[in-house]
């Protein structure tokens, strides 16, 4: 006994006949075709979110909500401020650290060419540096950033108020005289902020590696001029190396969290 076949029913109703094309089935895969229960979203159909409320990550690609944060900066200043903790101490108690520093500053002192060496030793005199600051706060202030020129100031403003009082409590001599208050190095501090804090304002990726170049030449010339001791330069680069990180990711945090303006 043979079956008869069944009716196949169409979209609007019943009736026989060969299947009908349903829309939105068969080319659900089409690209630029949007249709009614369509799974994948085309070009020309509108998001669900309006482009202009996604929130970015760090990279600027869209997609994450909330920002994702990027490297734990409060991490990498609590090292710094405890690198400089422990060679403050080191350099306090004539530990074996500072000894090995003694030994370390006196086998460099006089070696490199001197003229190169005095020139790196005078990056972080403040009559080179701070105009440098000086003119990356106007700059700054110019571009309507006054706030971040205001902090800037202040940075610079606590180079002399911490280094001071640290020279006079540790009282520590130099390599190639008996003067006292050489720790830690005022000059490595004022190139490191002055130039880190230039690069910040002025909002340009590709200053911050000079800026780190221009410290690094500071501190290389006060040790080969045996200006100071290595510890010296060491934890000035610690201490008011412990604020950039964070420096950086607040004004991260801020751009990532901004919303476009219609």
């Amino acid at each position: 006994m043979r079956e008869e076949p069944r009716p196949q029913g169409t979209a609007g109703g019943s009736g026989s006949g060969p299947p009908q094309f349903r829309p939105g089935r068969a080319v659900a895969h089409t690209a630029g075709t949007p249709r009614t229960g369509d799974p994948h979203r085309s070009d020309r159909r509108p998001p669900h979110t309006p482009r202009g409320e996604r929130h970015t990550g760090p990279t600027g690609r869209p997609g994450t909500t909330p920002p994702v944060p990027g490297r734990p900066a409060f991490v990498v200043a609590l090292l710094c401020l405890f690198g400089f903790l422990l060679v403050t101490w080191q350099v306090a108690v004539r530990g074996p650290l500072a000894a090995l520093d003694e030994r370390a500053g006196r086998a460099l002192a006089g070696r490199g060419p001197a003229g190169l060496a005095e020139l790196g030793a005078d990056l972080g005199n403040t009559s080179v540096a701070l105009p440098v600051l000086a003119a990356a706060m106007v700059y700054a202030v110019w571009r309507g950033r006054r706030r971040r020129a205001l902090y800037a100031g202040a940075a610079m403003a606590l180079v002399p108020a911490l280094v001071v009082p640290l020279k006079l409590l540790l009282d520590r001599p130099g390599p190639l005289t008996d003067a006292t208050g050489y720790y830690p190095s005022g000059h490595t501090a004022t190139a490191l902020v002055a130039y880190g804090a230039a690069a910040l304002l002025v909002h340009r990726r590709a200053l911050v590696p000079v800026a780190a170049v221009l410290t690094a030449a500071t501190g290389t010339g006060l040790v080969l001029r045996g200006y100071h001791w290595p510890l010296d330069v060491v934890a000035s680069v610690l201490l008011f190396g412990a604020g950039l990180p964070g420096v950086t990711a607040i004004r991260r945090r801020r751009s990532s969290g901004r919303t476009p303006s219609r």
